[in-house]
């Protein structure tokens, strides 16, 4: 199939959040402890810290990270995490049936996102916590009175405040499996207090509240309404949760997964806007899609991956540790061009999660660590996404989704900055290639010069269920995109099917 379309400059309709690039550690299975950190393995540092996977966490480019959860936070005591290690406790984690020991909390975690170059987004606990719980984070972290909180900071090495700027009132409170939940009216009233008494301490921090944990909640939508009526005027971002993954064996369908997330976007968007309204105000609240990955959440049966109320409560077991291969990394792709499209109002995003579980690096316990196919779409479109969105029109026909009607076998995206312009796209569909043919003529009028390639990446596997594994850790990875040129005024580029390519253009 031929695609056609154009790549004008001056057509961008928004500006990027770098936000969008975020990531989110959560203390779950081995993320944190035999994953970020591991005393005595060959790369720690003094600290514990794994330097190896500290160079991979770069290489992804993560912006901002969302930390320490999630399902962990609604019952954690961010106290437990602060004062000399030997005299933490531990404590038995509900959400992820673990022990936690809480070597790693606060300052240390804030000490590894000075190595990997993030910024540091928290969550309060709403679940088994109040109003009073938040106060006392807040002004540990960001005040720089002289009170008893900020002495017991300078007593645990920290004089000056952390200086968070964007927390999260809770985690997923529509969730009947979460710790805490609460219905939509009971939430809204304590994220609208927590608030508000939040910004009496630090005015200038940015508050997400929870919206609903998926699209397909009972409650999506109502959820969304009911507490932004009470929040509306308290916070700047409403979450979006969405995780995706093949089921059926039925690769198609799973290739629509980003129409889902649009339509997800736009139905959030149209609630907020719709409560702006109702309060006639021209306030417009922003999202924060901060939990979105694939994540192969059920078997075939039906069942959760895992288990581990079947295995005691033991300290960093392995949970959630899904393997990705091609057809993922395509999929994976098509999320991000997806956030992309709507980052006039998906302000903030993260990547759920980082390391080992449902995540784009992998450890071994005092071995190696690897990149999953995952990894190549985010690292490479954090790094060449430029400074606005452009909207790239093409038309190359149509598959039949059961979900979502005719859905549009090729999408993509592109960035613009002030030396050149960033493609990204893919192509859905599992039998065709696609033949792409994009006027560049709009670039020429906005440099006054031809474009040329200067770099290329393919993501394509002949075998869609090709992974990277221990063993074979890099069997998937990124090539050049053979063929990739401008001829004239016209950007020609040849997709195989399901694929996903970046194109730089200066």
């Amino acid at each position: 199939m031929t695609t056609h379309g154009s790549l004008d400059p001056r057509s961008s309709f928004t500006d990027i959040d770098r936000r969008l690039f975020g990531g989110f550690v959560e203390h779950l299975g081995r993320h944190v402890y035999d994953g970020i950190h591991e005393p005595g393995h060959p790369s720690a540092d003094a600290d514990g810290f794994r330097q190896d996977v500290v160079a991979l966490v770069k290489e992804l480019g993560v912006s901002t990270i969302r930390y320490p959860g999630g399902n962990f936070v609604s019952g954690y005591r961010w106290e437990d995490g602060i004062g000399p290690k030997e005299d933490r406790p531990q404590r038995l984690d509900l959400a992820w049936h673990s022990t936690e020991t809480n070597q790693v909390g606060l300052h240390e975690f804030a000490q590894w996102l000075d190595l990997v170059g993030s910024d540091l987004m928290l969550a309060v606990n709403l679940g088994t916590r109040d109003t009073a719980e938040a106060l006392d984070l807040l002004e540990y972290a960001n005040s720089d009175a002289d009170t008893s909180w900020t002495r017991e900071r300078a007593r645990n090495g920290r004089v000056t405040p952390f200086g968070v700027s964007m927390w999260c009132l809770g985690n997923e409170m529509d969730g009947p499996w979460q710790i805490g939940h609460r219905n939509a009216d009971d939430y809204g009233k304590l994220a609208s207090r927590t608030a508000k008494a939040m910004r009496m301490l630090d005015p200038d921090i940015e508050l997400v509240v929870c919206g609903s944990s998926g699209s397909g909640m009972p409650t999506f939508g109502s959820w969304e309404r009911t507490v932004l009526e009470h929040t509306f005027d308290d916070v700047d971002f409403i979450s979006c949760h969405s995780y995706y993954q093949e089921m059926g064996g039925d690769a198609q369908e799973f290739l629509a997964s980003g129409v889902d997330m649009s339509r997800f976007i736009s139905s959030v968007v149209a609630i907020a806007d719709a409560v702006a309204a109702t309060k006639k105000s021209r306030k417009r609240i922003m999202i924060s899609f901060d939990e979105w990955n694939v994540w192969y959440l059920h078997n075939e049966d039906g069942g959760q991956n895992d288990k581990p109320e079947e295995r005691g409560w033991p300290i960093a077991p392995r949970l959630l540790e899904d393997q990705y291969h091609a057809l993922d990394a395509v999929v994976f792709g098509d999320l991000l061009i997806t956030l992309l499209q709507h980052a006039d109002r998906v302000r903030s995003a993260s990547l759920a999660q980082l390391v080992n579980v449902i995540a784009p690096i992998m450890t071994e316990p005092g071995g190696p660590t690897w990149r999953q196919t995952t990894f190549f779409p985010f690292s490479i479109t954090s790094r060449l996404a430029g400074e606005r969105v452009l909207r790239v029109p093409v038309d190359a026909g149509t598959f039949r989704s059961e979900r979502f009607g005719d859905v549009a076998k090729v999408n993509a995206v592109a960035t613009v900055d002030d030396e050149g312009l960033s493609l990204f796209v893919v192509n859905r569909s599992t039998t065709d290639a696609a033949s792409l043919r994009l006027d560049v003529s709009g670039f020429v009028r906005a440099h006054g010069r031809a474009p040329r390639v200067v770099e290329s990446h393919l993501l394509h596997d002949d075998d869609i269920y090709a992974a990277n594994t221990l063993s074979t850790p890099e069997r998937v990875g990124v090539r050049p995109l053979d063929g990739a040129a401008v001829d004239g005024d016209v950007l020609v580029l040849d997709l195989p099917a399901v694929s996903w390519a970046a194109i730089r253009l200066v």
